[in-house]
């Protein structure tokens, strides 16, 4: 009787075409983490490891290679049921290189300890008694595509929208803020947007100075990562809130997280655990933006809704008023059931809605012997 791991890839085909700062989005390929006791198939630990193209630490060509030589270490250690420490486990087993898979391996075995029913983090949110605010997300587009999305959240019950920028025309982006503006205030309506890292150092003062006359919220990673005495300066100087986002990609050990935040000093911190390695890491990143006085909020990264709800149910832990970016779950044609809905503006867990896990697995629903 030991415990065993194998992982599925699954593609996830987008509603519509997603444009975004690295180009326009149809699909997606995540895997899917399965962990279990060999000789009781009857509880199965569930994750997702799903990175992004052109983002991700461990974007690279070779990635399933990796994981399946993961998943056979992880197998050769013969771990016997309960007889292992989790932290451990994933120090030893998986290189800090590999955010997106440390992130499925640590929440399938939260999932297996858990009984195997998807239900890793329990709290008020998991019973149904309290919902998330979430933002509501514009991807790019033309004009016309981005103002439609607006409308459809604003009538959706949106307080707080989130705009990716810099596909269209600076000009024409700010008309589509003004136009907002003109029929909500900034108490009524909250405005975020994302610039992915698409100003130039020369340019970027003007277009915050510029953003700031629309009462906007934050804006995430202005400048491209890498630059931190650039990112700090702006930081110190902007009209404008700023968060990082990109930037805390790839910093992996503590002293090297207390470094960037102390040095930058940012009004916020953006956490998707998909692209920094997990739970454990963001409870790091949780711990020093508490010391240092500086804001977060959660988002998910394009996971299904596997890598979701675990996000989903780590922040249910916290009391954090701000709204998170957990609203993508409605984004595939073929995505996972589960208990997990949108609706005015909050994310719901609702406990009478069963996951059905069949179709994301194409019907495999018997562990592969990796």
């Amino acid at each position: 009787m030991s415990l065993k791991v194998d992982f599925i890839p699954y593609t996830l085909h987008f509603r519509f075409e997603a444009g975004t700062s690295r180009g326009t989005l149809t699909q997606k390929t995540s895997y899917i983490i399965r962990l279990y006791d060999d000789e009781n198939l009857s509880v199965i630990g569930y994750g997702e490891c799903g990175p992004l193209a052109g983002l991700s630490y461990d974007d690279r060509p070779d990635f399933a290679d990796c994981l399946a030589q993961y998943c056979q270490d992880f197998n050769e250690l013969d771990l016997q049921l309960f007889s292992w420490n989790l932290p451990i486990i994933l120090n030893q087993v998986i290189s800090p290189q590999f955010p997106s898979i440390l992130f499925g391996f640590e929440t399938a075995m939260l999932d297996f300890l858990a009984g195997g029913h998807r239900l890793i983090k329990p709290s008020d949110f998991t019973t149904g008694e309290r919902a998330l605010p979430i933002n509501g997300l514009i991807w790019m587009g033309s004009q016309a595509f981005m103002q439609e999305q607006i409308e459809e959240k604003l009538q959706a019950g949106y307080t707080t929208l989130k705009l990716k920028i810099s596909a269209l025309h600076f000009e024409e982006e700010c008309e589509l803020l003004a136009m907002i503006r003109a029929r909500y205030s900034a108490d009524q309506i909250t405005l975020r947007v994302d610039a992915n890292g698409a100003f130039t150092p020369d340019e970027a003062m003007a277009k915050l100075t510029r953003l700031a006359s629309y009462n906007i919220h934050s804006i995430e990673q202005p400048i491209r990562a890498g630059q931190p005495d650039v990112m700090a300066d702006l930081c110190r100087h902007s009209p404008l809130p700023i968060a990082l986002d990109e930037e805390l990609i790839g910093q992996m050990e503590y002293v090297h997280k207390y470094r960037l935040l102390k040095k930058i000093q940012p009004q916020f911190i953006i956490l998707k655990p998909t692209l920094l390695g997990g739970l454990r890491h963001c409870d790091e990143w949780i711990e020093l933006a508490g010391r240092l006085n500086i804001g977060w909020w959660i988002t998910s990264a394009l996971e299904s809704n596997i890598g979701l709800n675990a996000i989903a149910q780590y922040t249910g832990q916290f009391r954090n008023v701000l709204p998170q970016g957990l609203g993508t779950g409605q984004l595939y044609t073929n995505n996972v059931s589960s208990p997990l809905y949108t609706a005015g503006g909050y994310l719901h867990y609702d406990t009478a809605l069963a996951w059905n896990v069949d179709p994301l697995l194409g019907g495999q629903s018997e562990p592969l012997h990796t």
